[in-house]
């Protein structure tokens, strides 16, 4: 399994750290040159590789780190997503609520991802929280993670745990995935999971 982290804003940098610390390589990209990433690169490690959007969207799991608009863009850089995993890590600050409706983000992400198996995930900490070690307080911080893909849910759920967090699954259905929508109690929580 592969990964790529779409966006270098502060989630962005936040997740690649996350990586980094673990020692698990991943693509990290932007809508500048890769040359733009050579100091979060340089300082990061040689598990963090600068890359073009391209190029990160031949990983099998594709975080998006962007502002929620943009990722219309990046879905259609492909026309069919052949079952790649796509992380929903966004959230919808400054959307307009009758964009939205009554609608999850996620769902409206999935219909710009055709063919992808879209998880929400990495959105609930702000990120300077999210850039540090999940370990805190003898536990580890707790990050949520849904989608209605059980397979890719589990997937990242796994990913999440080899992070350091400690992954809690909120299954597949709209009443679960409201709960990490904006303005959801589960948003800029930090709950800390002891074992």
């Amino acid at each position: 399994m592969n990964y790529s982290i779409i966006g270098s804003g502060k989630v962005g940098t936040a997740l690649a750290r996350q990586f980094a610390r673990n020692g698990i390589p991943v693509g990290v990209a932007n809508t500048r040159d890769p040359i733009t990433l050579s100091a979060l690169v340089s300082e990061l490690g040689d598990t963090v590789i600068a890359q073009t959007i391209d190029q990160a969207l031949t990983a099998d799991v594709v975080i998006l780190a962007i502002p929620f608009n943009a990722h219309r863009d990046i879905g259609r850089k492909l026309a069919y997503w052949n079952g790649k995993i796509v992380i929903d890590a966004m959230n919808t600050y400054g959307v307009p609520p009758e964009e939205l409706g009554d609608q999850l983000s996620s769902d409206i992400v999935a219909r710009s991802f055709v063919g992808a198996n879209v998880v929400k995930t990495f959105n609930q900490l702000p990120a300077a929280l999210l850039a540090k070690d999940p370990a805190q307080d003898a536990g580890r911080r707790v990050m949520f993670v849904w989608s209605r893909d059980s397979e890719a849910a589990s997937t990242v759920t796994e990913l999440v745990g080899q992070l350091g967090f400690a992954p809690i699954s909120l299954g597949g259905t709209a009443e679960t995935g409201k709960l990490l929508g904006l303005g959801g109690p589960l948003i800029l929580q930090n709950i800390i999971k002891h074992q």
